[in-house]
């Protein structure tokens, strides 16, 4: 009993007087615990922590707050404000310290924005941290995932799609038409050709929306509605697939360079590359393909739309460029978009403002140690990223758009961690980058920024909109934000 009241669940206030109904409560709740099997992990948990406190290391300090729940609710609460940070940042200065315990989707959790604690734990292999999801997220993933399997097989898979978005293949998909034709267009086909390197057609396009869809339908309890979409997506995508192992069979591309991720894998050599895996895999491209840059590039519009000096430099280094290839009548090539140094700090403090993804989740499956802390075996790790990208210990002013911050500063740095680390570093970042430097480039080469007093976007307060007239004053374009 002594290690539960080492480590004990808070209690309301408002209850501390009515004992008998309080012991009810907490006899209900102990017990549910234990039929769950949670209380018996906690306890488990404190009891290492006792045994070890001759130690150095120690349980980071902290809350599981409420029963079952813990502070989950609290965390959601925070997720869905203006400011998300605030879950972490109100119990770092509460307990003292940037790594603490807590409890989230119904496991022991130590939470972390500690910069090298993060990057530890980033760099860790499977014989320290696997990945560790909710439930529903992994049903939605499928467990070939590449976020959730291990070992060398996930190291297969990650090579392999990294090296193609990488490859001379890929490479050559996003060259663009020329730079003097109307850009906007241009732009158009050269963001379908740069996606098309990681997914096949149209018809996943169409098919991943709807699941995206279906995923907001969950909220209301609809999640059949989720796991039919995904099926969904798997038959159309394992179709693609049949056929073309079929043409291959048929020795009709066996010389062929792959043109998309799934030639890549389907040509991976391995009996384990299945069909199930590929086409889970293509599901896990088209999330980050349809959500997490689109994201990207409408928080760097809004970001350059209340900076000005950054959208002018943006603008007059992109126009050098496009009267550069223009005089020497040659195609914009991936490496021309990423010489763009202004715009790839643009970008970057983008990725570092925005944080498109808060965190990372892992499971100890040993007793670890790390600066102090230990994290024991079974509790989660959430690696939160939006908190060391904001800590004004690490950067000058963080929630103000500074571009120019990034001109001197290393991006390989521990406090810099938007596309995670170590072996499950994201393997489309150059990808990412290159889609939006495309967008980024034809908008301000052909369009320019409209002032918010301008009188075809006032009273738009509904639907708070940037917009960018042509340069020749025919058309606009309106980005809703």
């Amino acid at each position: 009993m002594s290690a539960i009241a080492a480590v004990p669940w808070p209690a309301p206030a408002s209850l501390a007087g009515v004992a008998l109904p309080l012991l009810v409560v907490a006899a209900a709740a102990s017990l549910l615990m234990l039929m769950s099997g949670r209380l018996l992990t906690a306890i488990m948990a404190r009891l290492r922590s006792r045994v070890g406190s001759s130690k150095e290391a120690r349980l980071p300090p902290g809350s599981f707050g409420w029963p079952l729940v813990g502070e989950t609710l609290d965390f959601v609460s925070c997720a869905y404000s203006s400011r998300p940070e605030a879950f972490v940042e109100k119990r770092r200065l509460l307990y003292g310290s940037a790594v603490f315990r807590s409890h989230l989707f119904g496991s022991s959790t130590v939470v972390t924005s500690d910069a090298e604690v993060s990057r530890f734990v980033l760099q860790s292999d499977a014989r320290a941290f696997v990945p560790w999801y909710p439930r529903s997220l992994t049903e939605l993933m499928g467990k070939s995932s590449i976020l959730l399997i291990n070992g060398s097989l996930q190291r297969r898979v990650h090579g392999l799609v990294g090296a193609f978005f990488k490859s001379t293949a890929a490479k050559g998909a996003d060259s663009v038409p020329n730079p003097g034709e109307r850009s906007d267009r241009a732009g158009a086909r050269s963001g379908n050709a740069a996606a098309q390197a990681a997914i096949p057609g149209i018809y996943c396009r169409r098919a991943s929306v709807s699941v995206l869809c279906s995923f907001y339908l969950t909220r209301f309890s609809v999640r059949m509605y989720l796991l039919q979409a995904k099926k969904r997506m798997a038959r159309l995508i394992q179709r693609i697939i049949q056929e073309k192992r079929r043409r291959i069979l048929d020795g009709g591309r066996l010389r062929e360079p792959p043109r998309d991720a799934i030639d890549v894998l389907i040509s991976g050599g391995s009996d384990e590359l299945t069909d199930e895996l590929i086409s889970d895999n293509m599901i896990d491209l088209m999330i980050p393909a349809e959500d997490s840059v689109p994201v990207l590039i409408t928080l760097a519009i809004k970001y350059l739309s209340e900076c000005p000096l950054a959208l002018q430099q943006l603008e007059e280094e992109n126009m050098q460029l496009k009267r550069r290839k223009t005089d020497m009548g040659e195609t914009l090539q991936w490496t021309d978009y990423m010489s763009l140094s202004f715009t790839q700090h643009v970008i970057t403090e983008t990725l570092r403002m925005g944080n498109i993804i808060s965190g990372i989740m892992r499971k100890a499956i040993r007793d670890i140690e790390v600066k102090g802390h230990l994290i024991p075996k079974g509790w989660c790790v959430f690696v939160y990223f939006r908190s060391v990208h904001l800590d004004d210990t690490l950067y000058d002013e963080p929630y103000r758009f500074n571009p120019w911050r990034w001109k001197d500063k290393d991006t390989s740095t521990s406090s810099f961690t938007p596309f995670g680390g170590g072996q499950r570093l994201c393997p489309g970042l150059d990808l990412a980058r290159l889609e939006v430097s495309i967008f980024l480039h034809h908008l301000v080469t052909s369009f320019r920024y409209m002032d918010q007093s301008h009188p075809s976007i006032c009273n738009q307060k509904k639907h708070p909109s940037i917009r960018f007239m042509s340069s020749d004053d025919t058309t606009y374009s309106q980005i809703l934000i």
